[in-house]
């Protein structure tokens, strides 16, 4: 699995730092952000390290489905039945940790258009 030391998802991943994780399997890490936008927000994380979203290759279609499959079946489990999934690529479009990762919001009304 590529992991980058630098990276604080690959680091909760390998367990250096703590975070409230309400599932994991061989290829998916999920716990709750530790600043909500929303009475439920959850980070739902590829454990392979992939920095953004535009970076990925064809070749990781099938763990990018395996991620939306999992954060569906979490949803399920959290008892969401309307919920907004946030994927950031790049720095202006507000992604901070370069990790690819899903924000799984539920719990209160979302606008449109975001911002």
């Amino acid at each position: 699995m590529t992991s980058d030391p630098n990276c604080l998802f690959c680091r909760i991943v390998k367990r250096e730092i703590p975070a409230s994780i309400v599932h994991e399997d061989e290829t998916v890490l999920a716990f709750r952000d530790i600043a909500p936008k929303a009475p439920t927000h959850l980070l739902v994380v590829p454990k392979r390290h992939l920095p953004k979203l535009s970076e990925a290759k064809d070749s990781d279609a099938p763990l990018l489905g395996t991620v939306l499959g999992t954060l569906s079946r979490i949803a399920a489990k959290e008892g969401l039945t309307e919920y907004r999934v946030v994927v950031n690529n790049g720095a202006s479009a507000g992604q901070s940790v370069f990790h690819v990762h899903f924000h799984l919001m539920a719990g209160r009304a979302f606008a449109w258009p975001p911002g």
